[in-house]
């Protein structure tokens, strides 16, 4: 069975800093592409963060150059560092396994989701 537990989640001020994490279990973890996805109240969930097998990166655009994908395939755990963080950053973040075929940031390429973490950020 497939488990994906994120932690880290919180309430910050604006320009503060959060580090999520999401241990994963019942799955070869080294041989998927991950994703950091995120839904805020009212909208559509949005991919932010991705990262493939070989550790290349993938940003969204209301991200970049303030949030960096890591992980970590000793510990099966994922990564997700965001600093400058600013009140539209609010919202359940969720992490997700894909395949060993990287598709973005779409969710449709992902097939097994954690229960999320919520980040709340102030202004």
């Amino acid at each position: 069975q497939v488990q994906l537990a994120e932690s880290g989640g919180g309430s910050v001020r604006s320009g503060g800093s959060l580090r999520l994490s999401c241990v994963v279990s019942g799955l070869t973890f080294s041989d998927y592409c991950m994703g950091w996805f995120r839904r805020a109240p009212g909208k559509e969930r949005e991919g932010v963060a991705g990262i493939d097998t070989f550790g290349r990166t993938q940003y969204s655009d209301s991200v970049k150059d303030r949030f960096t994908i890591s992980r970590d395939n000793a510990g099966n755990t994922l990564v997700l560092q965001m600093n400058n963080l600013k009140p539209e950053d609010t919202a359940m973040y969720y992490c997700a396994a894909g395949g060993r075929t990287y598709y973005g940031l779409a969710s449709i390429g992902y097939n097994n989701w954690g229960q999320g973490t919520q980040v709340t950020v102030s202004s």
